[in-house]
């Protein structure tokens, strides 16, 4: 029977490796991907395809440092309204580019603050992109809230809009650990924002949840567990703090000496993982919960759980279409990022032309390495038969057992992840990895 080395958890402490929400990592895009190629891809889109379109909005009232996301800082409303006439002139341009009776399977607003939109331009942006894409029986519409950024009238715009899901980021409740992030959010602010959703029919409930803070420890991660409780939330991911102040110039202003160290981060986790398990939740992949009926609890169990740039997913649409400065759609030819700046991006848009700038073309390698790190996180399972290239995948496990001995188990052409040894999973599935990452600049492993 393979006993687990603890040993091995030493060695993940410090390492960084990439979160492989998209393989290649998007560290690999680069030029080679231009408008051309990107409205070839789209082109080639099957008639009547389910997509899934995701819309970045940017912008925020308040720029919290730890976050690495693509945003910028903005006092008025002044920019709001130009950029949703931009995104939506961008709506047109992808909409012309794809076959005729394409529709959505989900809908995300991302960013950024969406519900930084006031309610008519919300209602605005939903029916615009609607018109344009109309949404499959069932689909899923989802919204990024910022509870310090609501207010009836917006509440009653999701409802208006058809939201079906709302994903609220909390990080941490306790006062000193909001202080040191640059992010003041109330529990009673949190709650009143739930209960708002929930009064007009908007069930479904995320919270994003941070561990390795600066200033946590593991009782404020403790009370943090125990208040998000009480809001009986759909899932719960929890997520380990980034800290990359060379790729998010606004982290600088969280001391590296106040975060806690590696064993500190797995105390938090495993914490965390075993309060919100006696609380009834599931463990869905590295680092999502999910209760037992929630779709995303089901797909795990059925092995239909899916991977991309927003997490943890339900969404089976093979063609994920990004608009908005910086956003990324996901084909089957390939990467495309919009460009990042938003002054970038709107000329672009406004030329009437696509706005990627940079991506990858998949190659066969890519395919399958890509699909097994997916399974990886996924199920913590492989199988080289269920591969298009099982030679490959049975090579790739070997370099992964001897790399990490102790921490998988094998029958057959099928590995799995011992369950003593999941928080290793990033590090296991860059074994997979045909790129360079252990030299790349990404978060730490564990």
């Amino acid at each position: 029977m393979t006993q687990f080395d603890p040993a091995l958890t030493a060695r993940a402490l410090t390492a960084r490796v990439p979160r492989y929400t998209s393989y290649p990592p998007a560290t690999q895009f680069d030029g080679s991907v231009g408008p051309e190629v990107a409205g070839r891809w789209l082109g080639a889109v099957p008639a009547g395809a389910a997509i899934s379109l995701y819309a970045h909005i940017p912008f925020c009232r308040r720029l919290c440092w730890f976050c690495a996301c693509r945003t910028q800082g903005t006092r008025t409303d002044a920019p709001l309204a130009p950029y949703v006439d931009d995104l939506l002139r961008e709506a047109e341009t992808v909409a012309a580019a794809l076959p005729a009776g394409v529709g959505l399977s989900h809908l995300h607003l991302g960013g950024g603050t969406p519900t930084l939109l006031p309610a008519p331009l919300l209602l605005r942006l939903f029916a615009g992109l609607r018109d344009l894409f109309p949404l499959r029986p069932g689909a899923e519409v989802s919204v990024e809230v910022d509870p310090t950024e609501l207010g009836e009238a917006r509440l009653d715009a999701l409802a208006e809009a058809g939201v079906t899901r709302a994903s609220l980021g909390v990080q941490d409740f306790a006062p000193q650990v909001q202080d040191a992030i640059g992010r003041h959010q109330s529990f009673a602010q949190t709650k009143a924002a739930i209960d708002g959703l929930r009064a007009r029919g908007i069930t479904g409930i995320n919270l994003d949840l941070l561990y390795g803070l600066p200033h946590q420890t593991e009782a404020t991660l403790r009370d943090t567990l125990d208040l998000a409780e009480t809001l009986d939330p759909d899932r719960i991911a929890l997520f380990g703090y980034a800290h990359v102040p060379w790729a998010s110039k606004r982290q600088v202003m969280i001391k590296a000496d106040a975060l806690p160290d590696g064993e500190g981060r797995l105390a938090m986790f495993d914490l965390a993982r075993a309060r919100l398990v006696q609380a009834g939740f599931e463990r869905i992949g590295i680092d999502h919960f999910a209760r037992p009926d929630d779709p995303l609890a089901t797909a795990a169990r059925d092995g239909r759980l899916r991977r991309n740039f927003q997490g943890y997913t339900t969404d089976d649409a093979g063609y994920l279409v990004g608009l908005g400065a910086s956003a990324i759609s996901m084909l089957p030819h390939g990467f495309a990022q919009n460009a990042a700046r938003t002054a970038d991006w709107k000329a672009r848009v406004q030329a009437g032309r696509l706005s990627v700038v940079r991506g990858h073309t998949l190659t066969s390698d890519d395919r399958v390495r890509g699909a097994a790190i997916e399974r990886l996180l996924c199920d913590f399972a492989l199988d080289a038969d269920d591969s298009s290239d099982p030679a490959m995948i049975r090579q790739l496990i070997d370099r992964a057992m001897a790399a990490w001995p102790g921490a998988m188990v094998r029958r057959g052409n099928r590995v799995a992840i011992l369950p003593e040894a999941e928080h290793l999973a990033r590090m296991i599935a860059a074994e997979f990895d045909g790129y360079v990452t252990q030299a790349g600049r990404h978060s730490v492993a564990v």
